[in-house]
């Protein structure tokens, strides 16, 4: 593998992980202020601070990477749909309280797995950020999953509508280890990260975590794929709008 193709498939690997985190951490955000409670409202606050911090650092490597001057705001706020390379259970409507959680829980124990296997990568940046960014994971990944046991194990209505969110969401889970050219050329560089482990590890946290909750894992009759290829589902375009508007409209601002 050339240098140069080398670094392209680093740039896409690297600008992925980025716009998971940017797009998750955009959606959480608009649970500011409209919280269960007050404890919960800045809960959800903070992760999704956490969220932006973290895609902060890889969007502004992803502009190293790709050597063309572009930097974290750029990359951020002025590509289109089509460029962005998240995962699509990542721009789903916030829906109610119960769907966050599922999403949430599904997303947390992913990037927990994940960023503490990319703590090996030889690519020093990217364990950097990972190392950096674990100890979020786990915090993250624990509040989920507590939340997850509350509502499942708690009121009929709470775990019907738990219910009702995994089986909504488990399809678009499919994409999250559907390895593909970059997957396998960044994990045969040692650069990325085995999904097969991933998968492994994510399965039984889900089916215990599931299981103590009192909720039924459903079978995939569909999955839901493309974000990382720039399929996006429509939902990404109203997101996107809201959140370039402001630099869009001010391009070069500083505040």
């Amino acid at each position: 593998m050339s240098g140069e193709t080398t670094r392209q498939e680093l740039f896409q690997y690297v600008i992925r992980l980025g716009d998971n985190a940017l797009i998750n951490g955009q959606r959480l955000a608009e649970w500011c202020g409209r919280g269960p409670f007050v404890e919960e409202d800045i809960a959800m606050t903070n992760i999704a601070l956490d969220l932006v911090g973290r895609a902060r650092m890889l969007l502004t490597y992803a502009g190293e990477v790709e050597g063309a001057g572009r930097t974290e705001d750029d990359l951020a706020y002025f590509r289109n749909e089509r460029e962005f390379r998240n995962f699509q259970i990542m721009e789903l409507p916030v829906g109610d309280f119960a769907f966050t959680t599922a999403r949430q829980f599904f997303v947390d124990a992913y990037d927990y797995f994940y960023y503490r296997a990319l703590q090996h990568s030889v690519d020093s940046t990217l364990a950097g950020i990972a190392a950096k960014t674990l100890k979020e994971c786990e915090y993250h990944l624990r509040h989920s999953a507590e939340w997850m046991l509350r509502l499942g194990d708690g009121t009929e209505q709470s775990h019907a509508k738990i219910s009702t969110a995994v089986a909504e969401l488990m399809p678009f889970t499919y994409e999250l280890f559907d390895a593909d050219g970059i997957d396998r050329a960044m994990q045969a560089n040692q650069i990325g990260v085995d999904l097969n482990t991933v998968e492994a590890l994510w399965n039984e946290k889900v089916n215990n975590v599931l299981d103590e909750a009192t909720l039924e894992r459903p079978e995939l009759k569909y999955t839901r794929s493309g974000g990382r290829q720039g399929l996006h589902s429509e939902h990404i375009g109203y997101l996107l709008a809201e959140m370039q508007s402001l630099q869009r409209a001010m391009p070069g601002q500083d505040w």
